[in-house]
Formats: C-alpha cells, structure tokens, sequence
C-alpha cells in the first residue's frame, strides 16, 4: 500500500507552510493543537463543528482538493467529539430534556468525523469510523490494505483524529496516565515517574496500490495485546524477519515512548533488537500522548526528507538517507502496534 499525499495539524506548525524550527512546550500539562484557519470550509459549517472535526475535515480538504475522486474515507478515532457529548449530555439536564442544541448531538459521535467529510465533499463511497482506542488508526489502516486487495485500482482517504476534551483528561489524570505535575518537552524523558502529557491532533493520508509518484510504502501494520515486554520483543522480531534479512535493514526506529516509566520496559525490549546501525528517534515531546499519536509518527516519516526535523526529535539523529523505517508505539501499556514504512522519495 502506498502514501501519496500527507498531512498534520498538531501542537506544531506541521500544517501548510511547515515550520518546525520553534518548538511549542506545553501548557499545564496538555500539548492542544494549532489549529489553522480552515480556509476550506465555508463559515456557517466551521463555527458549528467541534473541535476533533474541525481538525479532521481541515486536515483531509487539502487532499481531497488535489485528489478528488477518492472511493472511500476511513477513519480511526479513540474518542471523536467527546467534548460535544459531554455538552449534549449536559443539555439534556439543564433543559430538563426540552428544547436541545442539535449541533452538539450530531458532532458527538465518532463516526462525524467521516461522515462530515464524505457529506462535504459529495462522496458516496465506503465511509468508515474504527474505534479501537490505541489501536484506532492501526485498524483504520488494515481495513485500507484488505479494500485495496478487493479494489486494486482506488484510493482512499486514511486517517486519525482525536482531541483533549476536558472529561477525557481528567478522567485520564485522575488514573494515572498524566503527570501530577507539569514538565517541559525539554525534560519530558528524563523523569522517572509515571504519566505522560496530553496531546491532539490529525494526521490524513490519501492511499492507493500505485506505486508511481507516491511518497512512501506501507509494508506491513501490525498490532499486538500483552502487557510481557518479551512477546513484544518477539512479535517485533518476527515483523522484521517476515519483511527483510534483518534487524539491521532498519534504518531508523521510531519510538512512542512517552515519559511514563511503566511502559519503558516495552521501548527498551524493542531497542535491544537492534544494533548501533539503527537510529531511535521519539516523537512524543512535541505531540503529546493520545490513542491515535502513531498517525502522527506515519506522517513524521513521510515528511521527515522534506523539512529539517532535527530539533524536534529526540535520542538520536536520523540519516539524510535513511530509508526503512519501524514505528513502534504502545499505548496504556496494554495495546502494541507496529508499521514498517519505505520511503521512495
């Protein structure tokens, strides 16, 4: 399967005019996205929409204008529009179930991310929301592979989007999974505590099996569920030795690695594969932690030749030739998923 065009809105300047020199450190804890002004989508729409479909829709329209004939949108997501349900949800006690604000109830599902984007842009074909948490994008992209074995000749718009909404962090802060107290990106890996710091974002990939033209090559996905570093170790073996000769065909390993100590046995299982010969890199310090990050580390590998990303990447340098590349990434330590990318320009 391959990547022809990409795009990011993240708590970086990764969208449009990309500009990454300047890293943007987070605030209380949370790494919220910058968001673009939307110039393609009509004002009435834009000031309905909350904000994981707004990020979703601005992310996928410079695709879909360059690239209009797509046969299909598939979407992964963790949460959709929580913020909105959680504001129709409040509706309907505050007005005792009376007269309620249609708008939030139609952005709050997880499928209106899609659903948006296939009703803006006229498109009938297949139109799917996975919901998987850490594993949202991972299916989203499997489901993609299995479509284009039964229709060679089309392409697909293949996404992820996810928001902090405020019921979602707390809940999250409240069970450990961010950090009490509030560090910079600078130090995030230095601290040998548990929790991470929250992030958002949406990454959109237009897909297809022609190799002409395309930026990279999705060779495999692959998910796992353990909580025994040493399966993950296997499961990250066995990949390679299915794909190529060896672990040291690798050029680059792309890490999710996050700051929270009790998933660093997993990030240190997988290094211990590989030889001096392999850069490690981690891209978690400007994204932030959330169920679909590795849509953002996909796009980080086809952009990475395109834009300096030296300042932003931690651990380790990254080859101006480098072109294998293995993201690995684990999320609320259960969940595991790795892709293996080929960049062909």
């Amino acid at each position: 399967m391959y990547i022809h065009q990409h795009t990011c809105i993240s708590a970086q300047d990764t969208f449009g005019d990309i500009n990454i020199q300047l890293l943007h450190l987070p605030v209380e804890g949370k790494l919220k996205a910058r968001e673009p002004k939307y110039d393609g989508i009509p004002s009435g729409i834009l000031r309905r929409m909350g904000k994981a479909v707004r990020m979703g829709i601005g992310a996928a329209i410079p695709i879909v204008k360059s690239q209009p004939n797509v046969e299909g949108i598939i979407l992964g997501t963790a949460n959709g529009g929580m913020e909105d349900c959680i504001k129709f949800l409040n509706q309907i006690i505050d007005y005792e179930e009376g007269l309620l604000t249609p708008g939030n109830f139609v952005q709050s599902t997880p499928n209106a991310i899609a659903a948006q984007l296939g009703l803006m842009t006229a498109n009938k074909g297949y139109n799917i929301t996975h919901v998987h948490r850490g594993l949202s994008f991972e299916n989203a992209l499997l489901d993609t592979i299995l479509m284009l074995q039964t229709h060679s000749a089309a392409s697909y718009i293949v996404g992820a989007v996810d928001e902090i909404s405020d019921y979602n962090y707390n809940i999250d802060y409240l069970a450990g999974w961010y950090k009490k107290s509030f560090y910079s990106a600078d130090n995030l890996y230095d601290t040998n505590s548990s929790g991470s710091i929250a992030g958002e974002g949406a990454a959109m990939f237009l897909m297809n099996n022609e190799a002409q033209g395309a930026v990279a090559e999705l060779k495999a996905v692959q998910t796992l569920h353990t909580q025994d570093e040493q399966e993950v170790k296997t499961f990250l073996d066995s990949l390679i030795k299915n794909h190529l000769k060896s672990a040291t065909d690798i050029d680059v390993l792309i890490t999710g690695e996050n700051g929270d100590n009790r998933t660093l046995k997993f990030y240190q299982a997988a290094e211990s594969l590989f030889e001096n010969t392999t850069d490690v890199v981690r891209y978690k310090h400007f994204t932030g932690e959330f169920p679909t990050s590795s849509a953002l580390a996909l796009w980080l590998t086809c952009a990475m030749h395109e834009k300096d990303f030296s300042q932003l990447i931690k651990k380790g340098t990254i080859k101006p030739n480098a072109q294998t590349f293995l993201i690995y990434n684990n999320y609320k330590i259960n969940q595991h998923s790795c892709m293996l990318v080929q960049k062909l320009r």
